[in-house]
């Protein structure tokens, strides 16, 4: 596997790999990565369909990226991913999967189309006093030592970051600016999450650093990420002949080693309650989701709360017991361990009765939200939450079977073991009603209304999801497993517990990216895996990214050491009449 940068390969057909037709494939879990590699497995290594198998433990697949009209407790929406137009991998993927919208269309045409008519942006990011907008919304805030804070950052390499908190390589007046605010509530990193990750996405997303307070770095599928995305994938791997194998649980793999080669033997697996084990030779290339965020979720309802529960699940009983035959699969308790009572646990759907709470969300957001088009374009955070209470509200109809005359709102709150500033308790320990209550009250509804509007005009379905933030524990290297572990001849780790670098986790693309490696690797696919966007590298995007997070201050206005301010007098006299001062001036700093 290498990697490629610019379009000339982007287009290109690879040669059928040597002895794929003796070759099969077995995929624990059918969530993207696993859907993604199924579909790079018959596109570019060109397998047999009926070669390749999908083992899921639920009677769904699509794994994270759900969406679903439950029968008895409405619409469920437990996250939304956010997406960007450099999402190399996963566009070079959607290309080729044919909408279920648009005759002759792929699902990136209608992903394109859409954007470009309705683009993201949000007119109201942050609010505060129930409802109001503050007033440094567009504005980063950011103090001169954070800003250097920032820097030293992003100039340390992940080597210096092992284990390293957040809290580590900042102060706390950091902490307050709304840099932090837009940034936390948007990717839901909390202060204790790794140090190195928040690096890869300072450096993954610095070209979007102007669109972070209004959100028009983003875009959004139509509908529902499982209707969007996770539907026409499953089709076009059906057409295709992929099997899929549903209430299958995969128990362990057997690891055999062979000198310094790693191979994996038999698939111990337990399909509706009888256990088997398929023997595996080295033709049967095996791709294990190791992990998930979602694991052993639960469910409330409106009068409810969600169940806790701290269950492991097979996703990490599995690779627990990878990890026990080989060190080099990583170390899973570093993200399903310990994790922070603070911690975001919690989510919430709700879904309107009546129109008699769209006011409300019509004044924050600015925008009809029964237009079918963007209405918050993003998420809305109450700064002055206790729980870090944000929502979103998507293009509606959210869901295809959605009336129109409904509204499907996602609320979750940042910290879950605070008190809510209506409701005294934690998020954790509310049902639907008493969550909506907590959201209405901080959109400005009339307290004396707050009551009946949760109970009467919505109906909420609170899901517990312990595990919904391990991504971003504090780790180092080696503890999550490389996509293709050394000495490895048919086995691969993707997904976001896969090591693959400078890519961000928590993304469709990091699933995408390290489902495509995978397969090139196991392979030898004779084509390249597009290179991470390399904005980091660019002088311009560097230079536009640090004028927009000063706020439009000068390079003069910043205070810092004399030594430095004396050499900065020095060069700018130096540059005059060079391309350096016209990169400066462009980017507004001098």
């Amino acid at each position: 596997m290498y990697r490629s940068n610019g379009n000339y390969e982007a287009f290109a057909r690879p040669k059928k790999p040597e002895n794929v037709d003796q070759k099969s494939a077995y995929l624990v879990g059918s969530g993207l990565a696993s859907l993604s590699a199924a579909a790079f497995l018959v596109r570019d290594g060109q397998m047999k369909g009926e070669n390749i198998h999908i083992l899921e433990e639920l009677p769904i697949a699509g794994g994270s990226l759900d969406g679903i009209l439950n029968p008895t407790r409405g619409f469920i929406i437990r996250g939304g991913r956010e997406m960007e137009n450099h999402f190399e991998c996963l566009w070079d993927l959607f290309r080729s999967i044919p909408s279920l919208e648009v005759e002759n269309a792929s699902v990136l045409d209608e992903f394109y189309w859409l954007n470009k008519e309705d683009p993201n942006f949000s007119k109201c990011r942050v609010i505060e006093n129930r409802g109001h907008q503050i007033k440094t919304d567009g504005k980063f805030t950011l103090s001169d030592k954070s800003s250097e804070e920032m820097m030293k950052l992003f100039l340390t390499s992940e080597s210096q970051l092992q284990n390293k908190k957040i809290t580590d390589v900042f102060s706390e007046e950091f902490f307050d600016s709304n840099f932090w605010i837009y940034w936390s509530s948007m990717f839901a990193f909390e202060k204790w999450h790794s140090a190195i990750e928040m690096r890869r996405y300072i450096m993954r997303f610095i070209h979007h650093i102007d669109g972070l307070p209004d959100l028009s770095a983003l875009k959004f599928t139509k509908y529902n990420q499982y209707e969007s995305l996770v539907l026409p994938l499953v089709k076009y791997l059906e057409k295709n002949g992929v099997h899929f194998q549903y209430d299958t649980t995969v128990k362990n793999i057997l690891i055999e080693q062979r000198a310094e080669k790693k191979f994996a033997n038999a698939l111990i697996v337990n399909i509706d309650g009888e256990e088997k084990t398929i023997y595996l030779t080295e033709n049967d290339l095996v791709f294990v989701t190791n992990g998930s965020i979602t694991e052993s979720t639960t469910y409330g309802d409106n009068d409810h709360p969600a169940p806790v529960n701290k269950a492991l699940g097979g996703s990490w009983q599995l690779w627990k017991s990878l990890s026990e035959q080989d060190s080099s699969f990583g170390k899973p308790e570093k993200f399903y361990d310990n994790l922070p009572e603070e911690s975001w646990f919690v989510s919430a759907t709700l879904t309107t009765l009546d129109d008699k709470i769209a006011p409300y969300i019509e004044k924050i957001s600015k925008r009809d939200p029964y237009a079918g088009k963007v209405v918050t374009g993003g998420i809305v955070t109450a700064r002055d939450s206790n729980w870090m209470l944000s929502y979103t509200l998507n293009r509606q109809p959210h869901f295809k079977a959605q009336p129109k005359d409904q509204l499907v709102v996602w609320i979750y709150g940042l910290l879950s073991n605070q008190p809510g500033n209506f409701i005294k308790k934690s998020i954790t320990e509310c049902s639907g009603s008493e969550i909506a209550q907590e959201w209405l009250y901080h959109l400005g509804v009339p307290v004396e209304e707050i009551p009946a509007l949760a109970q009467h005009s919505a109906n909420t379905i609170p899901c517990y999801m312990p595990y919904i933030t391990s991504y971003f524990m504090a780790r180092a290297d080696g503890d999550r497993p490389l996509v293709v572990p050394e000495g490895s001849i048919n086995l691969a780790f993707i997904g976001n517990f896969s090591e693959t670098e400078r890519d961000t986790v928590f993304t469709t693309e990091y699933s995408v990216r390290t489902a495509m490696e995978a397969v090139y690797t196991l392979l030898e696919v004779d084509r390249g895996v597009p290179e991470v966007f390399a904005s980091a590298y660019d002088i311009r995007t560097l230079l536009n990214s640090t004028s927009r997070l000063l706020d439009g201050r000068k390079l003069e206005d910043i205070k810092i050491p004399w030594l430095l301010r004396k050499l900065e007098k020095k060069g700018l006299k130096k540059i005059q009449g060079t391309l350096i001062q016209e990169l400066l001036q462009d980017s507004d700093l001098i």
